[in-house]
């Protein structure tokens, strides 16, 4: 095995990562609110709008996924596939991809959380809506400091 395969298979072990994981996330987490959409509708059939953006929410993790997916596949295309810009495709992707998963898992409980509480006619929508912007927030901070990283990739010598 040649260096500049060990780069290639650390960088996409790092895509991999990135795309997994957040992907893995929001799937839950998308999966997830919709059963609770289902029971509030049984006593509220008016809040099934409320329940659809409810369930989207969690699915922006896997858009930072694929977003930072894209800006390193793009990089090591440009500068080569190195073993240090694997390595830090690898450490961009296993960062972005766990904090997306547990984001998006987390911010699922609330969705939920606050469906159930819509369906027991309670007005939390907004509150809701409120709330989940925190976990959605590491997983903003999680994208930016990929982006961050992904600047730091050398040009392959040679």
């Amino acid at each position: 095995m040649e260096i500049t395969d060990l780069g290639m298979i650390l960088g996409f072990i790092g895509l991999g990562l990135m795309i997994g994981l957040s992907g893995f996330g929001s799937a839950m987490g998308a999966g997830n609110i919709p059963c609770a959409v289902v029971g509030a509708l049984k006593k509220r059939p008016e809040c099934f709008g409320s329940g659809i953006v409810l369930s989207a929410i969690p699915s922006t993790q896997a858009l930072y996924g694929f977003v930072a997916f894209t800006i390193f596949s793009g990089a090591i295309a440009t500068n080569g596939a190195t073993v240090f810009n694997g390595a830090l495709t690898l450490g961009a992707g296993f960062a972005l991809g766990v904090v997306c998963l547990v984001s998006a898992i987390y911010q699922a409980n609330i969705c939920v959380s606050g469906m159930n509480a819509i369906g027991n006619g309670h007005d939390v929508f907004g509150n809701t809506i409120i709330l989940i912007a925190f976990p959605e927030f590491f997983a903003i901070l999680a994208l930016v400091a990929a982006i961050l990283i992904s600047g730091m990739m050398r040009p392959a010598i040679g």
